[in-house]
Formats: C-alpha cells, sequence, structure tokens
C-alpha cells in the first residue's frame, strides 16, 4: 500500500498487522488506510478487515486516536486461518502522510507508540531520525535491519512501539519494447511489488498514462539504460527487432549483477541467439541463464495477455526466491 495521498486528502486511520500469532491472511506490517468514504491497502480481506473499516471509521466519527485490538481469526471471526492477529489502528496526521508519500520511493521506518501517549516517529533506511513527535525515540535503539521486518521492540520500562518498514519494492525490472506484449506486461505489473523502466526508442508508441510504479525512457541509445540499471536488476527484452534485441543480449549478458534474463520468442530464435551469442565470446553458462522463451511451462497462447500473466508469474517466482 503506497497510498499516502489519501491521507492528506481526508482523515484516514493507519491499520497495521501488528502481531501475528500463527496462520493469517497478512504479514506484520501489512496495513491499509481507512477514511469515511475510501479505503487503500488491505489487511487480509474477509471479516477481519471488514471489522478493521469499522473500528477505524468508528475512530474517526470519535476522533480516537489509536486502538489495539487482537482478533482470533477462528472463534473470533470465522475465518479458517486459526491464528491470532494484533491490529494497531493510527489517526494519521496529515503532515507525516505528505512526507510519507514524497518519500514513497525511498526506504522509510516508522515507530508507533502501542502503549502510553499516543506517538510516532519517522526514519530513513539509515536510520537518521525524520520527524517525531513528543516521545523521545525509544530505547533500546531500533533494529532497521531488512530481515527483520516488521516486529515489536519494548523499552526498559514496558512501553511497547510497533517497528514498521515502508520501502519502495527492491525488484527492478527493465522493459524493452513498448509494443503490444509490451504495454501488456506493464498493465500486469501496475499493482506487483516492483518498479518498472520501460524503454523504446519510438516516443510515440507509449500511452499518456502509465502505472505509478512505471518510468518511461525514450531513448536511441538503449543499451545505456543496461548500463544504469540498478544490481540484480531483471530484464525483460522484448522490441520490434531481433537485431537490437541481440545487442540487447549481448549488453546485458555482459554484466556480472543481472538478477534475471528474459527474451520473447521460440525455441528456433534462442537456437539462433545462443550461436550469435558463442560467436561473441558470450560465456556459455550465461547464455544458459537466459529465459527464452519465456513464461511459465504449459501456458502456450500468444495473446498478449496471456503472455504477460505468465511471464509475470515467472518473474515473481524469481523475486520470491531473491528474498529468502
Amino acid at each position: 500500500m503506497d497510498d499516502w495521498a489519501l491521507a492528506t486528502r481526508t482523515p484516514a486511520v493507519l491499520v497495521t498487522v501488528a502481531i501475528l500469532e500463527g496462520s493469517g491472511p497478512r504479514e506484520p506490517g501489512a496495513r491499509m488506510l481507512v477514511a469515511q468514504c475510501e479505503v487503500a491497502g488491505t489487511v487480509g480481506g474477509g471479516h477481519l478487515e471488514l471489522r478493521a473499516i469499522e473500528i477505524g471509521r468508528a475512530m474517526l466519527a470519535d476522533a480516537c486516536t489509536r486502538h489495539v485490538e487482537r482478533f482470533a481469526l477462528g472463534p473470533g471471526l470465522g475465518q479458517c486461518c486459526g491464528g491470532v492477529v494484533h491490529l494497531a489502528f493510527e489517526r494519521l496526521e496529515m503532515a507525516q502522510a505528505g512526507l510519507l508519500a514524497a518519500r514513497r520511493s525511498v526506504e522509510t521506518w516508522r515507530l508507533a507508540a502501542l502503549d502510553g501517549a499516543p506517538d510516532s516517529v519517522l526514519f530513513d533506511g539509515a536510520g537518521v531520525q525524520l520527524a517525531a513527535g513528543a516521545a523521545p525515540v525509544p530505547l533500546p535503539a531500533p533494529d532497521f535491519s531488512r530481515t527483520r521486518g516488521a516486529h515489536v521492540m519494548q523499552e526498559p520500562g514496558g512501553r511497547r512501539w510497533l517497528v514498521a518498514p515502508l520501502a519502495p519494492p527492491r525488484a527492478h525490472l527493465v522493459l524493452f519494447g513498448a509494443g503490444h506484449v509490451g504495454a501488456a506486461v506493464v498493465r500486469a505489473t501496475a499493482h506487483l511489488p516492483c518498479s518498472v523502466t520501460w524503454v523504446d526508442g519510438r516516443d510515440d508508441v507509449f500511452p499518456r498514462e502509465v502505472p505509478a510504479n512505471v518510468m518511461i525512457e525514450a531513448t536511441d541509445a538503449p543499451e545505456e539504460m543496461v548500463a544504469s540499471a540498478p544490481a540484480d536488476a531483471s530484464y525483460l527484452v522484448m522490441t520490434h527487432s531481433h537485431a537490437l534485441d541481440q545487442r540487447l543480449a549481448e549488453a546485458i549478458l555482459a554484466r556480472p549483477d543481472v538478477g534475471w534474463f528474459g527474451l520473447i520468442g521460440s525455441h528456433t530464435k534462442r537456437q539462433q541467439f545462443e550461436h550469435r551469442l558463442r560467436a561473441r565470446g558470450v560465456d556459455a553458462v550465461r547464455i544458459a541463464a537466459m529465459a527464452c522463451p519465456i513464461g511459465i511451462i504449459g501456458i502456450s497462447s500468444k495473446e498478449p495477455a496471456v503472455i504477460a500473466a505468465s511471464v509475470c508469474a515467472q518473474l515473481l517466482m524469481v523475486w520470491e526466491a531473491g528474498r529468502r
């Protein structure tokens, strides 16, 4: 959930999964914003989310600033997960929501007091404090490691704080080609946990509007976008030109820090590219790692939307494996 702008337009309650005991629909740190007429994000759907929305809107009506509630999913809500979820409800200040909206592409950590006076503190990814309420920074120092994720820390005096990362997605896709399949991939990734750089030399083929996680690069030198991509990025090549596809493949395979590389095409195209790449001295191990054809085995349709769904599923498996 990154629509912090909702809380800059209208009063809203931030609902966060603070503690999860056993099985639950979402992980600690999952969150949503609840306004009187809108909701952004999700804490898992079902009866749990319905109750969370009801509580959030009741807090807005009563001007309540904080509430923490324990939900037994099985006996209390009739949900089959069977675990216990502790939700933290906070009236989000518009000034803080504006800062979070401005930092949507930058790693941020938020600390929220679960006990004592309501309060929250923001830090950047390096642990430098950005904004604070009335309370001092809690001791011991918060753990801002991504491997730790969202968790509850406790001060020596017993006061608890929810420590939650508000981080942009780590997965980055560099997509070459703005044809029918490229456009379908952009639509399919619109709500996935990734950022996308969409590259094509034809400025007029891009749509007027693209999803918030997409940046357009209309350039006659697409190989430069390979060089400037972040380490461990994923690359998907599907341009209108086989010659350009080959130049991009060579540039991508020359980088030692490629997360994943997919090339649209048939088995015949792969054989042709393997022969040409070997002739240019590209390492056989790197060539073998190239995904071509792309997508999930067993899905053979050539409809752009089907190809996009299949390759996005493939990318999600790669990205999930990289987080382990």
